[in-house]
């Protein structure tokens, strides 16, 4: 009556009220009137319900025919006897700092792609190496591929031996003038959103960026790559210097060409 407790009656056992106002419900429980019905089903249970369902054989079928009736080139997505589906995905690397690639190895050949041939294996030296900015790098994969096998498809197809939990896979979107990122899970498959978005890769691009997670995981990196890192920090600090220093000096120069100007002049 006087704190308006409410609690529902399979817990009324439950409810010890520590009332120290006088009032009509001191040291009892609530009235019956403040009792709500019992529930009907509890919070897993609805949960669980809103959790959508898995999209059946046929609407993926559905799904598939309307994406490839909007693809442009021969890049079409195939439904397989078993349920699943292979297709293609662009993805964007986008890469500031350099990547760790083996030393005086020739590039993969079609034999050494069929047969699995791990190049970086085959040499223990090391360079590092940066990227093209923004180099695109398609990839042939299936339903059931994750973001976790595309990051590490990629490395291999560059020969990268990084340390995959360096990197993370984004979807980037376009809305209203503005691009957006998302970081995918490793458990995500990116073919499923690619085929939900559709073809155009204005509306959802993948692009590979380091796994920016706030806080370095420094013993995925080696000591040479620690030291590499300490010499890049080392010049960007130089040449920051170098611009305060000239962008002050150009000051001074233009002040004392302004007081030399002035000198002999009233005021």
């Amino acid at each position: 009556a006087d704190c308006r407790y409410t609690c529902h009656q399979e817990c009324r056992s439950l409810i010890q009220l520590d009332c120290r106002r006088p009032g009509p419900c001191q040291g009892q429980l609530s009235p019956e009137s403040t009792l709500l019905p019992p529930c009907s089903q509890n919070v897993t249970q609805t949960a669980a319900e809103e959790k959508p369902k898995p999209p059946t054989v046929q609407e993926i079928k559905q799904k598939i025919e309307k994406y490839n009736a909007k693809v442009t080139n021969c890049l079409l997505m195939k439904l397989n006897d078993d349920g699943t589906y292979t297709g293609f995905i662009k993805v964007h690397l986008k890469l500031r700092r350099p990547v760790t690639v083996p030393a005086g190895i020739r590039p993969q050949s079609i034999y050494d792609a069929l047969k699995e041939v791990n190049l970086a294996d085959t040499t223990d030296k090391r360079t590092s190496f940066y990227l093209p900015l923004d180099a695109i790098k398609q990839l042939h994969i299936s339903s059931t591929t994750t973001v976790s096998e595309v990051i590490q498809g990629l490395l291999k197809k560059f020969m990268v031996v990084d340390n995959p939990r360096k990197f993370a896979l984004f979807k980037e979107m376009r809305k209203d003038g503005q691009v957006l990122f998302q970081k995918l899970p490793l458990t995500e498959y990116p073919l499923y959103l690619r085929l939900l978005a559709g073809p155009d890769t204005d509306v959802l691009s993948f692009v590979l960026k380091e796994n920016e997670t706030g806080e370095v995981e420094w013993d995925a990196f080696s000591i040479p790559e620690l030291q590499n890192f300490l010499m890049i920090l080392d010049k960007e600090e130089k040449e920051k210097i170098q611009q305060v220093q000239r962008k002050y000096e150009k000051f001074k120069q233009r002040l004392q060409q302004t007081l030399k100007e002035a000198r002999g002049k009233p005021g």
